[in-house]
């Protein structure tokens, strides 16, 4: 079974400094049908003016996964983590029982582009934790590159759910399949280009659902960028 999910159906906030696109319903959108898929609950795809961001604010219990496509972006918490992470880099932070954190774009002088994703945890009120990884070369090679996972398979960053996301940016014409293992259902998100899954095309900012296949099957009309969820 395939749901298409088009970049233009998407919540959308326009905050002068910020430009977010809402693929679940969050903050001020919501959408009764668009509440989460499987354990993912969050996915923004956030444009962050220069030398702006979000302030010191809370979470609990929510494993947050931030991926930049474009620019760098700052991270400090309530543990003491300072960080900065560029194109390709992910940053993650696991709420568990309590923690504050701001996220700003690093740069006076260019936009940073990403998306913030948050998945529901397997257990509630775990030890905080937070790091950071840079896959910017290794998805330059243009296959499916492992970015978080239960068990930090591919040198990729644990996470407290039985979800595996992978990135990808391949050149025109690349192809993709991906088993699927029973009762496992995907979530495609293209970040730019255009990509056919089962025959449905995607263009930036569309997603896909795929539950009850076998195998995904994937093929880039042209070159891109997308992120693939492997959801329980």
């Amino acid at each position: 079974m395939l749901t298409l999910r088009k970049s233009a159906e998407r919540g959308a906030g326009n905050h002068g400094w910020l430009q977010s696109h809402h693929t679940f319903s969050f903050a001020g959108y919501f959408d009764p049908k668009h509440m989460n898929f499987r354990s993912l609950r969050v996915i923004n795809e956030d444009h962050i003016q220069q030398g702006r961001g979000f302030g010191l604010h809370p979470h609990d219990n929510m494993e947050i996964l931030t991926y930049v496509v474009r620019g760098h972006l700052a991270h400090k918490d309530t543990a003491g983590h300072e960080a900065v992470v560029g194109r390709g880099g992910v940053q993650f932070m696991s709420a568990g029982s309590g923690i504050a954190h701001s996220e700003y774009n690093a740069s006076r002088t260019d936009p940073v582009h990403l998306l913030q994703i948050w998945i529901l945890p397997a257990e509630q009120d775990t030890e905080p934790r937070y790091q950071d990884r840079t896959f910017d070369e290794t998805l330059d090679g243009g296959g499916l590159v492992p970015l978080a996972s239960p068990d930090g398979r591919g040198g990729s960053i644990r996470i407290g759910q039985d979800v595996v996301l992978s990135a990808a940016r391949p050149a025109a014409g690349a192809e993709f399949e991906v088993p699927l293992a029973p009762g496992r259902a995907a979530w495609i998100q293209v970040i730019s280009g255009c990509l056919t899954v089962h025959g449905q095309s995607l263009a930036a900012g569309d997603a896909l659902a795929v539950e009850d296949e076998a195998v995904v099957r994937m093929v880039a009309e042209t070159a891109g960028e997308f992120l693939l969820f492997d959801l329980a």
